[in-house]
């Protein structure tokens, strides 16, 4: 399990009893198969103790993750009605029926006939049921904990924390412990988490980390730290198109930074960023587009009407166009899939269409800021390039917005309507620029078939980002072409 290997700063230490604690669901049986069925891919030989589920059970979770169980040795604690069966009364135990001394050496005679290298125990809790006392329970594991370490085997005990779940007995005796954590939001599917709370003598990944059940196992998504991300890149100014729009960037927009469009709804941010990825695709540049709020064949058709075509770049590869539904994903598996769109598909421009999608997979504002200004830092260290949209509430007039993340942003575009000689006009304008110079005008823009069109700057207007400007000069205005 990669992402498990790098929470833990590279796996768990052989020879050593570790301790991988949840409720019932979070995981925990479908984490030790992978951790068993690796070290069987590996030539190892595994031993499955399990004490809670019977052996078609355990090879039914298997199977539905497409997992092989061959070459697994399992020994199972089943009902009482299976010790009749005389083909497996040399191998079953029933622990309400038998004494916890009984118990634990009947464990040490399944190990010393398989003699493995991994051993899983599922669950720590019938073992505590037997013992009926936390001394004694604590007696039980030191045993199994200097038995196992004599024998240099690695095992990983589960605990299900259905009883006396304050209890951290195991805590203080085991190498390391990892706990798996279930949330049940509002609205959407269960989210899980989970948090490495012990690793002896091991520099490990801190804090929360998203991991998802999906078919073929559990996927553990680590929590994305921008400083171990970093390499050399030409820093140089991404020009597009339109000499209007270059010039009110001050050139353009520097490679390695982040450009964030503040806007109402329909004011074009998002076919504002499909420009920029034209301009990308014609550098011979690869670029990743992530959509919260539209759906793909729509948003394809619309860039038709602006004469974008996206449908050769994708079927180059050239664009990676992701529909991405907020209350399904988490935010660290969101941040593993803009990862690998940069490390294994080469992206260098990169869109997220809406923050506002994106907040809503998220627990609170707070959360929001953290998790897009390490993605940010992440993706400017690559040379990657990004291009965010936020939609204000409102149209004319004061607007505001869900999130303010103008600070963080290195480029701030602003794009607002305003009503001018009786028709509703665009403007837009740069509030923020962090590397070199950029115009502090604002332009009328327009969307037609040949894309954004950009006019002069707007001199012969005042308050016009407050959505209804007041006309100076208006002699010379009318004059102009473009009036």
């Amino acid at each position: 399990m990669v992402g498990l290997d790098d929470v833990t700063g590279g796996g768990l230490e052989r020879g050593r009893v570790f301790l991988l604690e949840g409720e019932p669901g979070t995981g925990k049986t479908t984490i030790a198969l992978q951790y068993v069925l690796a070290g069987i891919a590996q030539g190892e030989k595994c031993l499955y103790i399990t004490l809670s589920e019977t052996a078609d059970e355990l090879k039914g979770s298997a199977t539905s993750h497409d997992l092989s169980v061959d070459g697994l040795d399992i020994f199972e604690l089943v009902p009482p009605e299976n010790l009749l069966d005389e083909d497996q009364q040399q191998s079953l135990l029933y622990s309400s029926d038998l004494e916890l001394g009984e118990a634990t050496k009947r464990i040490f005679d399944v190990f010393e006939r398989v003699q493995p290298t991994r051993v899983v125990v599922d669950s720590l809790s019938e073992i505590r049921l037997l013992a009926q006392s936390s001394l004694r329970y604590r007696r039980q594991i030191l045993a199994l904990k200097h038995y196992f370490a004599r024998s240099g085997a690695t095992v990983l005990m589960l605990d299900d924390l259905t009883t006396e779940a304050n209890d951290k007995t195991v805590h203080s005796i085991a190498h390391g412990v990892v706990r798996l954590e279930e949330l049940a939001p509002d609205y959407g599917p269960e989210r899980r988490r989970l948090r490495v709370l012990k690793y002896r003598g091991r520099k490990f990944r801190g804090g929360y980390h998203d991991f998802a059940i999906a078919h073929g196992g559990v996927q553990v998504f680590p929590r994305l730290v921008s400083a171990e991300h970093k390499r050399a890149f030409d820093q140089e100014l991404l020009r597009t198109d339109s000499a209007e729009l270059n010039a009110l960037l001050g050139g353009g927009v520097d490679r390695g930074s982040s450009v964030l469009l503040l806007g109402p709804a329909g004011s074009g941010k998002s076919l504002l960023t499909l420009t920029f990825i034209k301009t990308a695709s014609e550098r011979g540049e690869r670029a990743a587009m992530f959509v919260f709020d539209e759906e793909l064949p729509l948003l394809i058709e619309r860039a038709k009407g602006i004469g974008i075509d996206l449908e050769p770049l994708l079927a180059s590869e050239r664009l990676v166009l992701e529909q991405v539904d907020a209350a399904e994903l988490t935010p660290g598996e969101f941040s593993e899939r803009v990862r690998r769109c940069v490390e294994l598909h080469g992206a260098r421009t990169i869109v997220i269409d809406s923050l506002n999608g994106y907040q809503a997979a998220m627990t609170g504002e707070n959360a929001l800021i953290l998790h897009i200004h390490e993605l940010l830092q992440y993706l400017n260290r690559q040379g990657a390039t990004t291009f965010l949209t936020v939609a204000q509430h409102g149209l004319m007039g004061e607007m505001k917005s869900p999130v303010d993340l103008t600070y963080i942003a290195d480029t701030v575009l602003l794009l607002r309507y305003f009503e001018a000689l009786g028709r509703v006009r665009r403007a837009i304008s740069v509030i923020k620029k962090r590397a070199g110079f950029h115009e502090d005008t604002i332009r009328e823009y327009q969307i037609g078939k040949k894309g954004l069109t950009l006019g002069q700057p707007l001199s012969g207007f005042q308050g016009i980002l407050r959505g209804v400007p007041r006309i100076v000069g208006e002699d010379e205005l009318m004059k102009r072409e473009d009036a």
